[in-house]
């Protein structure tokens, strides 16, 4: 799990199996301005969610992180932590599953994808949280 944190950034778990994938999203959401945590599994990404879950900001998950679903569980343990944290899904191949499988108000990101795709599906999701939350 490794963790960079720009001052005043918010902070985003990022959780994929693949280091590759997780490198590439990490670099793109800093790129983006945002502070990222990583983790390679589910258990890994739920523990880090149950030592500082208010910490993050949004939780971008695989939804196969080794065995199929274990994301969906990664982001209903979120959820259950902080009922309005934003949840970005990607996959490459359950996207059909999401409609069942994913939290309400969560969005799903097929892979591949541009990483600028990916920046403003994080944003475009925390804006759209905060703006719930005040209105």
């Amino acid at each position: 799990m490794t963790t960079a944190q720009p001052a005043g950034a918010q902070l985003v778990l990022v959780v994929d199996d693949e280091l590759l994938v997780q490198e590439l999203m990490q670099a793109a959401l800093e790129d983006g301005g945002f502070a990222v945590q990583t983790a390679s599994s589910d258990d890994e990404a739920i523990a880090a969610l149950e030592k500082s879950g208010p910490a993050f900001a949004a939780v971008v998950t695989d939804v196969n992180l080794g065995r199929p679903g274990a994301g969906w569980n990664v982001a209903r343990r979120a959820r259950e932590l902080n009922a309005t944290i934003p949840v970005l899904f990607v996959t490459g191949d359950s996207e059909h599953e999401w409609t069942v499988n994913g939290v309400p108000g969560s969005a799903i990101l097929p892979k591949p994808f541009a990483p600028a795709q990916l920046v403003v599906a994080v944003a475009t999701l925390i804006n759209s949280a905060a703006s719930s939350l005040s209105s």
